[in-house]
């Protein structure tokens, strides 16, 4: 009689197996951290392949050199409101700033030079900027509620010290504004350096490092020894001064300059940053997100003025794709912890 040997024992799933389904899992995982953290970058790309087929002359080289120099004098502003709103805090006043910034430079045209004028109008949004750091730091006032006084007091001073009438620029003031360096708006060239200017300074540099973390954790950042009002007070005061140098480049092209003619420009620079993904919370945010953000207001505002859309329209589809965008990206900010926990 013969003995059969016993079947040998079958093992669970091949470690080969187990490693290709986690590197799988690893790798979904970083394709849907990148879909959901760049999803404005998904909106944007939709938006320009959609202005390009309702309007064809879209990416044609003077509809670039004419939204580059409509959008500057915002850009400009939103490099400087990203600094406030990763730092934790918020500028409801960069409109009045920017107002208070064109009268004084319309003033100073006919008396300084471009370039002495220009310091001139820096050194009055510094003086602004400075205003509410100090009123946010030194005496704890909310940002919302500072920076709302402060607007009224800035647009007041602004009014008094043009006699409530707009002032007309010198002529020959309007380089700044209207010029072209070979074929590229000066306005737009200036906002591009400036969004280098402020990429660099908040990525690599230790004063970056600090606005992130003051934004984080307030408490963290000062038990570590960091100054979080001195870096919480500069942030204002950059963007006090970025607003005032804007609205010198709007007088530059308009040839006048009013105290009021910033009255839109809080909520729409607050927009352009929160739409390119920096959190209103504060800690998080980076200075490409804004510029995706400008881009996409910018190709939403060319598309609705070539097709003649009207502006109750235009406002009522910008606030839809904000709440949608923000909407969005909040989800996938939630989602991400949540698929990995789940995981584990």
């Amino acid at each position: 009689m013969t003995v059969r040997a016993p079947d040998p024992v079958e093992t669970a799933a091949s470690p080969p197996d187990s490693a290709n389904e986690v590197e799988t899992d690893s790798l979904l995982r970083r394709f849907a951290s990148f879909a959901l953290r760049c999803g404005m970058l998904w909106v944007l790309v939709v938006l320009v392949i959609v202005a390009q087929n309702l309007y064809p002359t879209f990416l044609t080289v003077d509809n670039v050199r004419n939204m580059m120099s409509q959008n500057a004098p915002a850009a400009i502003i939103a490099v400087g409101m990203t600094f406030v709103i990763i730092g934790g805090g918020f500028d409801l006043s960069v409109g009045a700033i920017y107002g208070l910034g064109a009268v004084t430079f319309a003033k100073m045209t006919s008396h300084l030079s471009l370039g002495i004028n220009l310091v001139v109008v820096a050194l009055v949004g510094i003086a602004a900027g400075l205003i509410n750091g100090l009123i946010i730091t030194r005496f704890k006032v909310n940002p919302f509620v500072a920076t709302l006084g402060t607007s009224s007091l800035f647009l007041g001073a602004g009014f008094i010290y043009s006699n409530n009438y707009p002032v007309v620029a010198e002529a020959g003031s309007d380089w700044l504004g209207a010029g072209q360096f070979l074929g590229v708006p000066i306005s737009g060239i200036v906002m591009v350096l400036v969004f280098l200017a402020g990429g660099i300074l908040l990525s690599r540099t230790t004063f970056g490092q600090s606005v992130r973390a003051v934004g984080g954790n307030g408490e963290a950042a000062r038990l570590a020894g960091l100054r979080v009002n001195t870096v919480r007070c500069t942030t204002y005061v950059l963007t006090g001064a970025l607003a005032a140098v804007a609205g010198s480049i709007d007088t530059s092209k308009l040839s006048s300059g009013q105290a009021d003619q910033g009255a839109s420009l809080p909520l729409l620079t607050i927009a352009i940053v929160i739409l390119g993904g920096t959190s209103l919370s504060g800690g998080e945010g980076a200075m490409w997100r804004t510029v995706v953000g400008l881009l996409i207001i910018a190709t939403m505002t060319n598309l609705f003025d070539s097709l003649a859309v009207t502006t109750a329209v235009q406002l009522m589809a910008q606030g839809a794709v904000l709440i949608a965008a923000v909407g969005f990206d909040m989800f996938g900010r939630a989602a991400l912890p949540r698929r990995r926990v789940a995981k584990r």
